[in-house]
């Protein structure tokens, strides 16, 4: 039988109730830190902040997310993408944890500690991030020189979508995070998913250094996403699914995160015949045309609603990409047509 709300909340208070756990509420309000990043800050052993985050952990106050051998910990956001409906795995405290860390001194001397070596994590982590992405930049530099200047892909991308009714954004893919970037302010918040810690790192570096505090990053496999069905509104896949074997699989899934209503836009390159791209950066598909796209929307259960193409001036540059967005929707009960539909 499932806890009562007031079984719950005292649950929730009796694990608060101890020095170092509202320490950890304060660190990881607003912030995801490792077991091993809290140790260095708290000055604990690793067994004791590992107890302490249990704790935390089954009174519902603070979440967990596996990243690989690793694991995030943040305060608990019940707003953040719900749970599928049916039993609890764990008690609601999100709000209690919001109000208790609302509820710490700010100008507790052991909690400025804290604060302070908070900021010294940080800071290694960005230089971390920062020396794989130098490693990396040459390699991403010469794929986008050979396509049209980025703020004008998001640009297209934020006008197809600033008037859509948002609240959630899944970004697949994420890379270094910009999508969630270029769309934080057209959303409540958003997650990026990658399969790379790496690039897990530097989009957590870049979320942080923007202060894009309503955006948060997970690690996932895009077949397979560690969420629940019909939990968000937008999905994004912006250059991905080049690199993937079965791209339709990858829509077939991000069509199962989709509210009624909701949409997923898709970016990428047409159909091209630069072989390199194939055999120097992993690119195992050499563009995109219409009929494919429209194919695995259509396996989906998604309506094409709106498509844009961005070609290079060809007098300004020998073979530049172009580049196309596609954007569908999942038919709300009583399904509209399709705008594209509409204007034939």
């Amino acid at each position: 039988m499932a806890d009562a709300p007031l079984d719950i909340l005292i649950s929730g208070l009796r694990a608060a109730g101890e020095s170092t756990r509202l320490r950890l509420l304060r660190l990881l309000a607003g912030n995801e830190l490792t077991v091993t990043e809290l140790t260095q800050i708290l000055g604990q052993s690793q067994p004791r902040v590992s107890r302490h985050l249990r704790l935390l952990t089954e009174a519902g106050l603070v979440e967990r997310f596996p990243e690989g051998t690793w694991a995030f910990y943040r305060l608990a956001d019940r707003r953040l993408f719900m749970s599928p409906p049916g039993p609890r795995q764990m008690p609601d405290n999100a709000a209690l944890a919001e109000l208790i860390v609302k509820l710490i001194p700010h100008d507790d001397a052991v909690i400025g500690r804290d604060l302070a070596r908070l900021e010294t994590i940080k800071k290694a982590r960005s230089e971390a991030a920062a020396v794989y992405f130098r490693a990396n930049a040459q390699e991403w530099d010469r794929i986008r020189a050979l396509q049209l200047a980025e703020d004008e892909v998001e640009l297209a991308m934020v006008d197809m979508v600033a008037d859509l009714p948002v609240r959630e954004l899944i970004d697949l893919g994420t890379g270094t995070g910009r999508v969630l970037q270029v769309l934080s302010c057209h959303v409540d918040r958003g997650i990026g998913v990658d399969s790379s810690r790496e690039m897990l790192a530097v989009a957590r570096s870049n979320l942080e250094t923007s202060k894009t505090d309503n955006c948060h990053v997970r690690h996932g496999d895009i077949f397979s996403l560690p969420f629940p069905d019909e939990c968000t509104d937008l999905v994004t896949i912006h250059h991905v699914l080049h690199f993937l074997a079965n791209p339709d699989e990858a829509v077939q899934e991000a069509a199962r995160l989709l509210r009624r209503g909701g949409h997923l836009l898709i970016v990428d390159f047409t159909p091209h015949e630069l072989e390199f791209l194939r055999t120097e950066h992993a690119h195992r598909r050499l563009g995109f045309g219409d009929g494919e796209v429209q194919s695995w929307l259509k396996g989906a259960g998604l309506l094409l609603t709106d498509e844009r193409e961005l070609s290079p001036d060809k007098n300004k540059a020998e073979n530049k990409l172009t580049v196309k967005l596609w954007l569908a929707s999942r038919p709300a009960l009583g399904a509209q047509k399709s705008r594209l539909d509409a204007a034939q």
